[in-house]
């Protein structure tokens, strides 16, 4: 086990190989999953693998928060901004898709169709 260093001497936190994180950490995916957020720590471990090419990063879950929730007005403020995204600037009609950046029109207005 070449990244094994739960005292962290060799890489200067404790380091443990892909899938062998001892219990009670958790990389920022996984306390996405758990609707939680880091709050604020730092990182507490890593995990590495590939030859030390990859890493992920793991945060002590008593130490995590709870997620926060978006307010009413952020809320309101992503609608916006998403459905800004899905109008066409050639027609001015609300599309059920992203008009792509690429051809700044919603397909129909594309010249010869999206290439």
């Amino acid at each position: 086990m070449v990244f094994y260093d739960p005292t962290g001497e060799r890489f200067g936190i404790p380091t443990y190989p892909f899938k062998f994180a001892p219990d009670g950490y958790a990389t920022l995916r996984q306390l996405h999953a758990r609707n939680l957020r880091p709050g604020g720590q730092s990182v507490a471990a890593q995990l590495m693998w590939r030859r030390g090419k990859r890493v992920a990063y793991l945060y002590r879950i008593d130490l995590a928060l709870p997620k926060r929730t978006a307010t009413a007005a952020q809320l309101a403020a992503l609608d916006k901004a998403n459905r800004a995204k899905r109008v066409c600037p050639a027609c001015d009609q609300l599309k059920p898709y992203q008009i792509p950046r690429r051809t700044g029109a919603c397909l129909d207005c594309t010249p010869g169709g999206v290439s």
